[in-house]
């Protein structure tokens, strides 16, 4: 049985895995046991950390207390220093990982990536909780048994006002693209298959005098090898939150709501005019789903590289994006994302 090791206490770490932990062990009791162990050497900017978590500045001192035998690590500090924290946690002997998403901000750090889970036999889980949802599953359901005939279109939107965060200079998103898509790429990966990028907008984040360039919003189009064409869009300047997908079949729709936030699990799906609403919260049900994972797979189970080969295609596809709105700055950056006709 293991036991949790969060490095880093920011909004992921305190606020997000803390309380899926907690729900995930109050479902399953045998879950994972003892007490949260925790690295964060910021005592005045980490968020506030509940009670029966023991926080230590060093991941030494985290190491004396949980050994790597023992722990299941959940990575949940910025993207942009993934490579050397996880070259770290590899050195010190970790090797079973919750790493938070995305999994890597370009094609050398997920290179990086790659190297350390090969020569380290690694046991890597991606937070990926849209794709393993129950919303996920029904519409994956509903793909699979055809009643409203092929696939042919997915719309995402996932909107939420960011300007705090994305005002920091130490946020770790380099730009829309890192913060809210990665869920919903891998999401419509799973539900369409394997897709390359036809169009890429990104817009700045502007305040006054303050500008942020590239954390305004995003916008990815796809054509999948199926010929399912998907378009995703994210404003993080929104005034309201909003996580949508639409699938468009030949005799009919379905339209899913996301959770917009931690604060409420339920979430909707409206097929055709009729409306289902369920709890799902998606982000215990990922954590319960990957601690029976470590405890029952074994490293060479092919389950951990499909995974895998997963995330790094998010990572590769976010690339491309990015590689072409740096090749095209005159049409990269707008106050609103126009849409992209899909070549």
């Amino acid at each position: 049985m293991k036991q949790p090791l969060i490095v880093g206490l920011g909004r992921a770490g305190s606020g997000l895995h803390l309380r899926a932990l907690r729900a995930a062990r109050d479902r399953a009791p045998d879950l994972w046991r003892g007490p949260v162990v925790a690295v964060d050497p910021r005592p005045g900017e980490r968020a506030p950390v509940p009670d029966g978590v023991t926080v230590t500045p060093t991941l030494a001192e985290a190491r004396a207390l949980l050994p790597p035998d023992r722990a299941v690590v959940h990575l949940c500090t910025p993207p942009d220093s993934r490579p050397a924290v996880l070259a770290e946690l590899c050195a010190a002997g970790y090797r079973d990982l919750i790493v938070e998403k995305p999994l890597a901000t370009g094609d050398p750090e997920r290179a990086a990536v790659a190297e350390l889970r090969a020569r380290h036999g690694l046991r890597l889980a991606v937070v990926a909780h849209w794709p393993a949802s129950g919303l996920a599953d029904r519409l994956r359901a509903l793909i699979d048994a055809g009643t409203l005939g092929r696939l042919r279109r997915i719309d995402v939107t996932q909107h939420k006002p960011r300007f705090t965060r994305s005002l920091r200079t130490d946020d770790g998103h380099p730009t829309a693209f890192d913060v809210e898509l990665p869920h919903s790429l891998g999401l419509v990966l799973s539900l369409a298959g394997p897709a390359e990028v036809t169009g890429a907008r990104l817009t700045d984040l502007r305040i006054g005098r303050a500008v942020r360039p590239g954390l305004g919003s995003a916008l990815l189009e796809l054509l999948h090898a199926n010929g399912v064409r998907t378009r995703l869009h994210s404003d993080l300047t929104a005034p309201v939150r909003e996580r949508r997908v639409a699938l468009a079949f030949d005799h009919g729709t379905a339209v899913g709501h996301f959770a917009p936030s931690d604060a409420d699990d339920h979430v909707q799906l409206d097929v055709d005019g009729r409306l289902e609403v369920f709890r799902d919260d998606a982000l215990t049900a990922f954590l319960h789903r990957a601690y029976t994972r470590f405890a029952d797979a074994p490293a060479e189970d092919p389950t951990w590289d499909a995974d895998f080969a997963l995330h790094t295609e998010v990572v590769r596809l976010l690339g491309e994006a990015k590689r072409r709105c740096a090749a095209d700055p005159a049409g990269e950056r707008h106050e609103e994302a126009p849409r992209v006709a899909a070549r």
